[in-house]
């Protein structure tokens, strides 16, 4: 992509002029934001501060959801992420998810992951992973040709400079959410052209757009109960974020038109 900035830019101008920020909040782990329909987006928080925010005013709430968005193109991290979570609190409202996509049947059996749903396409493909996801040596362990790309990595990982020789390689590349944040999804995407890319987690958005740059599937995570959520976020209860929500499986090749995206109707396939 010749531009880095336009995917972002594409995200922002998807969101209408009319929703604001009602909450928000940069957690430890998760950056959140609360939209005035009601809707939380979530981030991964990266702990890095290398350069003063964008962001002065006192505070976020009450201004236009796609200002908010704006922070997403931050040098900074820590607010980057709350840009990135005023972006999921649009997309990922769970109706317009759902109604501008494909929720993959296997969600409903029980199937919550990513990797779960595509396991049976990647057998015996040659499969790398940016970023270490829990238990994924186990998961995919036989069953295809992984590598693991990683900014901190453990033993057996790949470290991220990799990418530029590993990536174009491969026939499928699930990428985390996060790469949103850190700014790093453009150049994974350009150097996967050759590779069925999935972006997954909970900081991925789910906007059609991304289709269009040659992403062939999402997974992102909607909440229709915030307050749970908020309970999860916080270690209440033994919750998980799964408590509170399920990751939606959209795939390029049986999505639906969008072109009513900003109303939540599909338009027909």
């Amino acid at each position: 992509m010749h531009n880095p900035w336009k995917l972002y830019d594409e995200l922002i101008e998807g969101i209408p002029a009319e929703p604001t920020v009602k909450y928000y909040q940069g957690g430890y782990n998760w950056s959140r934001v609360v939209s005035s329909e009601d809707s939380m987006g979530l981030a991964m928080t990266i702990p890095m501060i290398t350069w003063p925010a964008l962001f002065h005013e006192p505070t976020l709430a009450g201004k236009p959801l796609r200002e908010a968005a704006q922070l997403v193109k931050s040098w900074n991290f820590v607010e980057a992420a709350l840009g990135m979570a005023a972006i999921n609190s649009w997309y990922n409202q769970p109706e317009r998810a759902e109604s501008c996509g494909f929720v993959h049947p296997n969600v409903a059996n029980g199937l919550r992951e990513a990797f779960d749903v595509y396991f049976e396409e990647v057998q015996g493909k040659k499969v790398c992973i940016v970023g270490h996801f829990p238990f994924i040596e186990k998961r995919f362990s036989g069953y295809c040709d992984l590598s693991i790309l990683e900014r901190n990595p453990d033993m057996g990982d790949y470290p991220d400079p990799a990418c530029e020789y590993i990536l174009p390689e491969q026939d499928y590349v699930f990428i985390t959410g996060s790469t949103f944040v850190n700014k790093t999804l453009p150049r994974l995407l350009a150097l996967s052209q050759n590779a069925r890319v999935v972006i997954v987690g909970p900081s991925t958005p789910l906007a059609p757009i991304l289709f269009e740059r040659g992403v062939y599937g999402l997974s992102g995570f909607t909440s229709t109960s915030i307050d749970r959520l908020e309970d999860a976020l916080r270690g209440a209860s033994n919750m998980t974020l799964f408590d509170a929500g399920l990751m939606v499986d959209q795939m390029r090749v049986a999505r639906l038109s969008c072109s009513t995206y900003p109303t939540g109707r599909p338009s027909g396939r």
